[in-house]
């Protein structure tokens, strides 16, 4: 056993090289001399473990592949080092974007961009590397990237407006540049967004598109009409015996221009209620996407409280939105039988949000106590349990978890109405969500008691 432990270094040094072995004329190969070193080494140890007194057999070893000579090619790693994809750098950003390291998850989405990403790749790394730039303040960058999602990669608008990891971006003003740009549409950003809007508007005014047809085939024939009119005013002008009668002829002239310019006023018209409609559509899916914490601290979407409460908005000073809670509370009963849920925004106090660092692609797991915002809660929303959970909770009043995002919300509204901005406001929604009526200043809470049935009347039934 001495023996083989002292010759085994010798005898596999000798086996590895090309020569001869022990002065002898057979040449070995160097592919030959590793497998026959490798032979030779489990032989000797073989013979030499079966001599000692193990009672246990040892543990297996993976011998590692030995370069025989130098004149042989290295030989390959057995640890493999993988090429990095656009879908492992989203991957890896998520993970670090997650951890708070945000300037080297940038890094990663940038990669990612540079490595023939799928659609898919190229959507989840332009939409995270836009919640990176939100989260560091950069407005301008965040929006160049959603263009190019929203244009080449079919991003669609709600996730945006959904995302939490971009609360702080929405209450920039280059948001607002961006919403306005994607509801017009375009050859920078789509028309994505647009055909959406387009969509609920027709649902909403199903005639309007009959109207156009309407409105274009009457002035097509009237432009008909006075084509072949012009002339015979022409003739009817110079006179002759066969000159047709000038004051008819001028008539008729006249009730085909008359026709013309009515009919296409009334195109222009329907059009631009149409953006009118668009632009409040949008609004009221802004205004359904904003969050609010409950009495209990649970933190929900306006849209999640639809066929529960009827919200009322007070928009202005302290002082002012104060004194209007303090005098609500005297009728608080009564206002909690018609379901009314205040909701205080306070001019000037918008914070930047507190945000939970999820990315584009990562699955939302809510807790009990503050449950997912988004699609998921609202298909559970349908349930009868949650919804009487939710209106439970509801109780009287809520915060507003992002005030500069309803600040803007309600900016917007006073724009359209013609409010002068940042006065005192106040705005009551209906059981659906949609604005029911406004006003200026705070509200009188005995005309509203007048104004609002009861919960389990017939009327706000039909209001769901």
């Amino acid at each position: 056993m001495r023996w083989w432990l002292d010759k085994l270094p010798w005898l596999l040094h000798q086996v590895s090289r090309p020569g001869e072995l022990d002065g002898g004329p057979q040449a070995i190969q160097p592919e030959f001399g590793v497998d026959f070193s490798l032979w030779l080494l489990r032989r000797c140890t073989g013979d030499m473990l079966r001599t000692l007194p193990f009672r246990n057999p040892p543990k297996r070893l993976h011998p590692s592949l030995i370069s025989c000579s130098a004149s042989s090619p290295p030989p390959s790693s057995s640890r493999e080092f993988t090429t990095p994809t656009a879908e492992s750098c989203v991957n890896v950003g998520l993970a670090l974007f997650s951890k708070g390291r945000v300037k080297d998850a940038l890094v990663q989405f940038e990669t990612a961009l540079t490595l023939e990403p799928t659609p898919v790749e190229a959507q989840a790394a332009l939409y995270n590397k836009a919640c990176c730039h939100a989260y560091r303040g950069e407005g301008k960058k965040a929006a160049d990237c959603l263009r190019i999602a929203f244009r080449d990669y079919n991003l669609k608008f709600g996730t945006v407006l959904n995302d939490p990891d971009l609360a702080s971006f929405r209450a920039l003003p280059e948001f607002k540049e961006l919403q306005e740009e994607a509801r017009l549409g375009g050859e920078d950003i789509g028309y994505g967004f647009r055909r959406d809007l387009k969509l609920i508007s027709e649902v909403q005014a199903p005639f309007r598109g009959v109207r156009r047809f309407f409105y274009v085939a009457f002035t097509a024939a009237a432009g008909i009409s006075l084509f072949f009119t012009v002339p015979r005013l022409l003739l009817a002008i110079k006179g002759g015996e066969e000159a047709p009668e000038i004051w008819a002829t001028a008539g008729n002239a006249a009730i085909n221009v008359g026709g013309i310019v009515v009919f296409v006023a009334l195109f222009l018209w329907d059009n631009k209620k149409e953006e009118e409609q668009l632009a409040q559509i949008l609004r009221d899916e802004t205004l359904s996407r904003l969050p609010l914490r409950l009495s209990t601290n649970r933190v929900v979407e306006l849209v999640q409280l639809r066929d529960t409460v009827r919200p009322v908005i007070l928009a202005g000073k302290k002082e002012t939105v104060s004194l209007a809670i303090q005098k609500a509370e005297r009728f608080r009963i009564e206002l909690l039988t018609r379901g009314v849920l205040l909701v205080p925004v306070i001019w000037g106090e918008g914070r930047t949000p507190q945000m939970e660092k999820k990315g584009f692609g990562l699955s939302t797991k809510a807790s009990p106590s503050l449950p997912s915002i988004g699609e998921d809660f609202e298909k559970r929303a349908q349930s009868i349990t949650v919804k009487s959970k939710l209106k439970a909770e509801a109780r009287f009043k809520a915060e507003v978890v992002s005030p500069a995002e309803w600040e803007r919300w309600i900016r917007d509204q006073q724009k359209a109405e013609g409010v002068a901005s940042g006065e005192d406001v106040y705005i009551i929604l209906r059981l659906d969500g949609r604005v029911r009526r406004s006003g200026r200043g705070m509200p009188d809470w005995q005309e509203i008691l007048k104004e609002l049935p009861p919960m389990e009347a017939l009327l706000s039934k039909l209001e769901r």
